[in-house]
């Protein structure tokens, strides 16, 4: 608005001043113009947002870096007076929202609406809200908000890669060790069939026993005591790094293209997260039992299942994964280790460059697990020189392990990772 227009009030007290001094009518007819302005603008400003409905909503609430969130806004009003111009602010945190407008000449019990479009860059959990209404007098001397709640969120999920030449990890058998574990997981191991009980899904029906006897007969399964995938994802502040960087969240930016190479943000927990989650769905897609775990400001320690619920749940939980723990991750992957069969594939993320991450290498293969390590190379990412030295180091004890820098493709990253032909039980 013009500064003449806000100079309205002193306008009016120079009026009066006038009248007071000269008595002239000039004067007085000013003092009327300048309080009738006044007054019906305070008016219109006080009423500019009765009967003005908002509803905001999305078409999913659930999405992934890299995919375009839209969000629809409706602005109903249901008086019969029109609403001369209508602001919303999209108060969300949300990074890069778009949902902040300004509406103009919205007639009497009319609507008006418009979606919003932003490129997610970041995950977790944001709210969608709150949402600010101001409205006011065409002068802009006066005006009135109001502030409406969030009622909804959105879960970002990390970007999900394709990978490519990941190990395809068999299941051990120790000699003279095979111990077996029942489950009510359909699993590839039949153990034995017993009678139909009510409640047992009807895949699990065994036919040809059936057959036999005439009756309905229902298989049980175990679970495969060897072959367990756990994934292990460094969430210890002091290691992580990350660059300056600045991604745009226009929808039309061609930073994430469909079927292009995942750009994340230069940090190694964006990679982290992406990698763990990956992962999990690599192997829970193909069938195989996978654990996840993370000590962050909280402990987050996802028992070993398959299928799609495991599947949700390893999501979910990177979805939030943070670097702002203090637990040493050595102590994470010990404290966990000694209770994960033995033979059970152990996926080691982290960006330490430190000596213990050798040292936690040969406590797995004591343990009789398969340690892989994926290596962050911290330097990449702006932090310290070390990444390739370690990674020497474990080559040296036929540990397998990868270095990942930041801003290469994901998709072939993990080519080079290639289990140990020699068992870690026979050691």
């Amino acid at each position: 608005m013009s500064k003449s227009l806000r100079l309205t009030p002193v306008l009016l007290g120079l009026s009066l001043f006038g009248l007071a001094v000269s008595g002239q009518v000039i004067y007085a007819r000013l003092v009327y113009l300048w309080g009738l302005l006044i007054g019906s603008s305070y008016i219109l400003a006080s009423t500019g947002l009765g009967g003005v409905e908002l509803r905001r909503y999305a078409r999913v609430e659930r999405s992934e870096v890299g995919q375009v969130f839209e969000e629809i806004f409706e602005v109903h009003n249901r008086s019969r007076l029109p609403r001369f111009w209508i602001e919303v602010r999209d108060m969300s945190d949300l990074p890069g929202g778009r949902g902040s407008r300004v509406l103009t000449l919205i007639g009497g019990r009319r609507s008006r609406s418009f979606v919003s479009r932003t490129r997610l860059v970041s995950r977790g959990v944001f709210a969608l809200g709150p949402t600010e209404l101001r409205s006011g007098d065409l002068f802009g001397l006066f005006s009135t908000k109001r502030t409406i709640a969030s009622e909804k969120y959105l879960i970002v999920y990390p970007r999900w890669v394709e990978l490519i030449g990941v190990p395809n990890l068999p299941g051990l058998l120790p000699g003279g060790e095979a111990v077996r574990r029942r489950t009510h997981q359909i699993t590839p191991n039949a153990a034995t069939v017993r009678d139909y009980a009510t409640g047992d899904p009807l895949s699990r029906i065994h036919w040809p026993s059936v057959a036999r006897r005439g009756k309905l007969i229902v298989k049980e399964f175990e679970l495969d005591p060897l072959a367990e995938v756990w994934i292990f994802a460094d969430a210890e502040r002091d290691v992580h790094a990350k660059r300056d960087y600045k991604l745009e969240t226009d929808a039309g930016s061609v930073i994430f293209q469909k079927g292009g190479p995942a750009k994340l943000i230069p940090s190694t927990e964006e990679y982290a997260a992406t990698l763990a989650s990956s992962l999990a769905q690599h192997y829970l897609r193909a069938g195989r039992t996978v654990g996840y775990a993370a000590a962050g400001a909280e402990l987050t320690i996802l028992a070993a299942e398959r299928g799609g619920r495991q599947l949700n749940k390893i999501i979910e939980s990177t979805a939030l994964f943070r670097a702002d723990g203090q637990t040493p991750f050595i102590d994470l992957v010990l404290g966990q280790a000694r209770h994960l069969p033995r033979g059970s594939t152990v996926y080691l993320i982290t960006p330490s460059v430190e000596e213990k991450i050798v040292v936690l290498a040969e406590q797995l293969r004591r343990l009789g697990q398969r340690a892989l390590l994926i290596l962050l190379d911290a330097a990449s990412f702006g932090g310290k020189l070390g990444s390739r030295e370690l990674g020497a180091k474990l080559s040296a004890m036929a540990v397998p392990n990868v270095i990942i820098q930041e801003g290469k493709p994901l998709t072939g990253a993990l080519t080079g990772l290639r289990v140990a032909a020699k068992s870690p039980l026979a050691s």
